[in-house]
């Protein structure tokens, strides 16, 4: 395990936005664990554990405690099971990106529309994420995590877990780190049936049809290309955090007025209807690549925030509010940030019902 003091956050987030941390630990050997949790014993508090910091705002004044980096990496496949599943555990810092195409390669179903999404395995119970019709939640057969409030390794299955839309148990909690992730992944030559008509068109085929693995992949990474979503290829846009609002639920009237407009609602795992925050912001009057703080803007590509030359984090926060509180007048619907806050930032904090 490394450890350093006073390391720049920036250094650790896609943003590359943030003061230092007091203390920074990277944890690439899992047997190495016990080396963070002696550093937490002698910090006085759980440290904050994070992935490859891309959905993460760091404050501009750092953080005061302990961060861990979570970078281990290992995929273990067992075929033994049952004939229709197939139990892939996978440790946190295997980066995610990677794990879907080792995945596709091995036809295994499942995580597919994934692709293209940064960061590390063991973050995506934390956020539930999900794109282009799957969840992690989806496929989740169960985390192996250490509880910092009875200091013990932990088994936890999907309903332990308080997986929704862009949420679970572990979000917003100091508790837990996960530490492995098995799925249960389904032999397949198909991707599930294309329920997203971006994705559908990328494909040349009909909305509902199934394709290859491999060719669902290459539809959903052209799609989030065009949308600078991609961030080894996305140029001046790839100081981002991906997504900063949560795509809004709304009603049934509400849904039925926004797809008259044409807008992307879609039904979601939870129940409820969602309509995109990113089809919201242009809505609301803004244009790509519009500035709206110093150093953030929005997108040359897509409807979502970027970081340039001469951002801070509270600029950045400024931007997003500046966003929120235009969609609210323009819409009367509420968009939540949806980033996780590293360090203390009011402004960026009251975006998010539980702040930092």
């Amino acid at each position: 395990m490394w450890l350093a003091t006073n390391v720049p956050l920036a250094s650790l987030t896609t943003l590359r936005l943030g003061g230092p941390a007091r203390e920074v630990a990277v944890l690439d050997d899992p047997g190495d664990f016990p080396e963070l949790v002696a550093a937490a014993g002698r910090a006085g508090s759980a440290p904050r554990v994070i992935g490859a910091g891309s959905n993460l705002l760091a404050a501009d004044d750092g953080y005061p405690g302990l961060v861990g980096r979570m970078a281990t990496t290992g995929v273990r496949l067992d075929h033994s099971q049952d004939g229709d599943r197939v139990l892939v555990t996978v440790q946190a810092g295997h980066d995610l990106d990677a794990l879907v195409a080792e995945m596709v390669a091995e036809g295994l179903s499942g995580i597919e529309c994934l692709t293209g999404i940064p960061g590390t395995v063991g973050a995506t119970p934390v956020q539930n994420v999900g794109a282009y019709g799957q969840e992690v939640s989806d496929t989740l057969a169960n985390i192996r995590a250490w509880d910092w409030t009875t200091g013990q390794e932990t088994e936890m299955i999907p309903a332990h877990c308080g997986l929704g839309h862009r949420t679970s148990v572990f979000k917003h909690s100091k508790r837990w780190t996960i530490l492995t992730v098995t799925l249960a992944l389904t032999p397949s030559k198909l991707g599930p049936p294309l329920t997203y008509r971006a994705v559908a068109d990328a494909a040349g085929v009909p909305l509902g049809e199934q394709i290859l693995l491999d060719e669902t992949v290459a539809a959903i990474r052209q799609v989030r290309d065009e949308k600078g979503m991609i961030l080894d290829s996305c140029g001046p846009d790839g100081r981002t955090a991906g997504s900063v609002f949560l795509s809004p639920s709304i009603p049934a009237d509400t849904a039925r007025h926004l797809r008259g407009e044409g807008a992307p609602v879609n039904d979601f795992p939870d129940g409820k209807t969602r309509v995109s925050a990113s089809w919201l912001m242009g809505a609301a009057g803004f244009s790509l690549g519009q500035r709206l703080a110093t150093g953030a803007r929005i997108s040359t590509r897509h409807f979502t925030l970027v970081a340039g030359d001469g951002a801070t984090a509270a600029s950045f926060a400024d931007a997003a509010a500046t966003v929120a509180e235009q969609v609210q007048r323009a819409t009367g619907i509420t968009l939540t940030a949806e980033p996780d806050l590293l360090g203390d930032l009011p402004a960026y904090a009251r975006l998010s019902p539980h702040g930092s």
